[in-house]
Parts: structure tokens; sequence; C-alpha cells
């Protein structure tokens, strides 16, 4: 059973006092009785809460306790603060005002940071405000230390979630150990993403970089898992700040949702998560020298223990419990609304060779009288590895990638075909020497009916 102890200091204060006076307060005794025990008491040396040694109390000072307990009981021994408290009045008005438009408008600007700048410009003298009064004297008027670039604090904030698992997303990067592949050291980063209502990682997979292709390959495996969340809430790095995952959002019909700039706390379901994963899993990768190792690691964290301990933030409930147990939608992703969702299109010109260049690499287009020419070329995220194509006249033609060394054995082919109806039906008389000398000798030309 938890003991009933004293709510604050005051309070405690407060019941020290009547166990120095309470004895007296409730005997019947004379003036000059109250005087002697008075006296005698102001001689004992008492140890106050929180006090390191023992001192004395003057007969003023009982007194004053004394006629307070009895009249008042133990509300009336409570200490009260000073009315002036925090105010530093010992600082001249200019001076005051001076140091609060400082952090007025330096928020940033340390306390000792202040005082050693206004010391060097001699606008005050050494010793003549502490640190710790100039910190009162902010407290007192709520000015307090805000850090360069930190948003101000204009709302409350609460403690929420989605309101059922599916609705909502969390996606992010962590930077891991270094991996030491022979005798090259990579860096590690751990893609992941989390079901806000239910804390269970939908996706977790550990790659090389941050890039958006990387991203993007996590979610199609978590939507063919888990079909479509309603939103995305992602932070404002590069890796999702992309239009192909902005367009593949929209065509999917998924909110993609962007943390405000300098504000980690609005993570801080994502970033709990991370710690999680630090305390039980990455701060004991050991001599791991591949991505596979790291991965399958991860998700035997995930799957023996993260998923399947009490959360506290779920009332003691599992992640895997909640997310699975929750009644889901009818999923109307199929695979091919999620190809036609990640199908890119670009815009590139044909090389005089018949090449374009595409995902750093070079592609034969085959068709010759699309030299020079402006095209559309198309690819699908879901299968990366799958070769593009070349969209003309309402056709998808399969590009190949270039081969130098077989090109040079290969037989030119035609730039174009020749049409059926290339020979000309009859000669037509067309003379451009003779059109221009016609001109200079005033010579009128013959109509070609009469020639």
């Amino acid at each position: 059973m938890e003991t009933l102890s004293p709510r604050n200091h005051a309070e405690e204060m407060a019941l020290f006092r009547s166990e120095v006076v309470g004895a007296l307060a409730r005997q019947q005794l004379s003036h000059g009785e109250l005087k002697a025990e008075l006296r005698r008491l102001s001689r004992q040396r008492l140890r106050p809460p929180g006090a390191d040694s023992t001192r004395t109390y003057s007969v003023t000072t009982l007194e004053r306790w004394y006629y307070a307990y009895r009249n008042g009981g133990l509300e009336h021994l409570v200490p009260r603060p000073r009315s002036d408290k925090g105010r530093a009045l010992a600082l001249p008005e200019p001076l005051r005002n001076l140091l609060l438009d400082i952090r007025r408008e330096h928020p940033s600007a340390s306390v000792p940071l202040i005082l050693r700048t206004l010391q060097a410009d001699g606008r005050l003298e050494a010793g003549t405000v502490s640190e710790s009064t100039l910190r009162r004297l902010y407290a007192e008027h709520g000015l307090h230390r805000r850090p360069k670039n930190a948003p101000v604090e204009a709302t409350t904030r609460l403690r929420w979630q989605a309101e059922r698992p599916g609705a909502l997303w969390h996606g992010d990067v962590c930077h891991g150990p270094a991996l030491t592949v022979g005798k090259v050291r990579l860096p590690l980063r751990i893609h992941a993403l989390l079901d806000d209502a239910s804390r269970y990682a939908v996706a977790l997979e550990a790659h090389h970089a941050e890039r958006e292709l990387d991203m993007l390959g996590l979610m199609v495996g978590a939507l063919r898992r888990h079909g479509p969340p309603d939103a995305l809430y992602l932070d404002n790095g590069a890796t999702y700040r992309g239009a192909v995952l902005r367009v593949a959002c929209e065509r999917l019909g998924i909110t993609l949702l962007h943390a405000k700039p300098h504000d980690p706390q609005a993570r801080g379901k994502m970033e709990r998560f991370w710690r999680t994963l630090r305390e039980g899993c990455l701060d004991f990768l050991g001599d791991v020298s591949s991505l596979h190792d790291v991965n399958v690691r991860l998700w035997a964290f995930l799957d023996a223990h993260y998923h399947q301990a009490p959360h506290a933030s779920l009332m003691g409930r599992a992640p895997a419990h909640v997310f699975h147990s929750a009644p889901r939608p009818a999923d109307a992703l199929d695979e091919a609304a999620l190809r036609d969702a990640l199908t890119v299109h670009v815009r590139r010109r044909v090389r005089r060779d018949t090449t374009v260049p595409l995902r750093g690499q070079d592609w034969e287009v085959g068709l010759g009288f699309l030299s020079g020419r402006v095209v559309t070329l198309g690819y699908c995220l879901v299968e990366p590895d799958s070769p593009p194509w070349l969209e003309h006249d309402g056709k998808r033609l399969p590009l190949h990638l270039v081969d130098p060394t077989r090109n040079a054995r290969r037989k030119r082919p035609p730039l174009r075909p020749e049409p059926a109806d290339s020979t000309p039906s009859r000669a037509i008389d067309f003379d451009p020497p003779r059109a221009l000398l016609d001109r200079a000798t005033g010579r009128t030309p013959a109509q070609e009916g009469a020639r």
C-alpha cells in the first residue's frame, strides 16, 4: 500500500512547523508559561525538511507559528511566497528593460552569453547581475530560451492516434551503424512504415541509401500485404518529397501528409519506435557484413518480440493483436491498379544513333525515323528491373539495352520503310536554276502545259 505523503514542499514545511509548536497549542498555558516554553524551544536545534544541517528558530518566529496554528490549523502554517518573487528588484528599470528586450529579439541566446556580451561592451559591470537572477527574471515574463529555428508553440500538444488500424501509416528512415564489407565501410539506412493506431510495423527493410526508389519498393510490398492506408504521414526529407511518390499516392487514393519542418515532436510515435529498435536490435548487430544479415535480424526482432510484446500506449495489448483483430475494409487494390499507379512516363530526345538515356543506361529505340525527335518512355516501379518501353501511335514498343559490339556486325536497317506509292504518277517540270534565270532576264515563265 502506498504511503500518504505531503503534496509539496510547502505542505511538508507546514507539517514540520506543526510538530514543533503543536504540543504547545494543545496545552492550557498562561502568558508567562508560554514565553518560557518558547524560549526553551528557541534553544533547540531542529532540522527543517530538505536541509542538510540543523538550526534554531527565534522566539518571535515560534510565537508566530504558535498563534497561526492555534487560530487556523495546518493551512495557516504553509509558507507564503513573496509577492515580488522573481522580479529582480535590485535591477534598475532601464537595465531590466534592456535585458528583457534582448531575450525577446534573440530568444536563442543563453543567459551566460547575454551577460558576457553586455559586460564586454561596457553596458553592465561584472557581478552586477547573477545568472540565477536573470533566469528568474526571464521565467517571470515567460521568456524561456528557444533553440534557433525552433517553431513557436502556438497551440497545446495533445496525445492523438488514428481511429483504426490502416487509417494512417508513418514512414521514416533510421541511420544504423555502418557495415564493413571487405575493406569498405558502407552506410546503413533502415526504412520503415508504421501503422499509427496499432504501432504495427507494416514494412521494415535495410538499405545502403535513402533513395525514393527504396521507399517505393518498401511501400509496394506493404500495399500487397495489407492494402492501401487512408493517409501516409512522412517527414520533409528528399526521400519523401519526390514527384513519383506524390503522383502514385494520388492514383491510389492515399492522402500524402508531411510533418512541419523543425518539429520532431510531431513525429513522436516514429521516434519512439526507432528508440525501441535501437535498444533491442541495432545496438547489438555485431560483426554483420551484408544487408541480408541485417534484415533477417530486424525481421526476427519484429516477429518474435516487438509485435508480440505488450505496448504501453495500447493499454498493455500487443501491436499484432490490435492490428489483426480490427476489421479491415474490402481491398479494392489489385495488381493492375498497383502497376498503373507506379508507372512512370518521361520525355526523352532520341539521339542520332537511335538511342535514348534512361535511369543511367542507354537504350536502343530500333526505329530510325524517330532519331532527333522527342518521344515518351515508360517504366514500372513495381518491377524496377524490367526494361522500359516506348509509346508511339498508341502502341508500346519494348526497348533494349545498347550492345555496341553486336551493332558493329549488324546490317544497317533503312531509315524508314519505303511507302507503297513512292513512284510519281507523271513527270513534273521542276527546274530551280531556270526559274531564277527567268526572273533575272525578265522572261515570263512558260506554263507547264505549253512546254
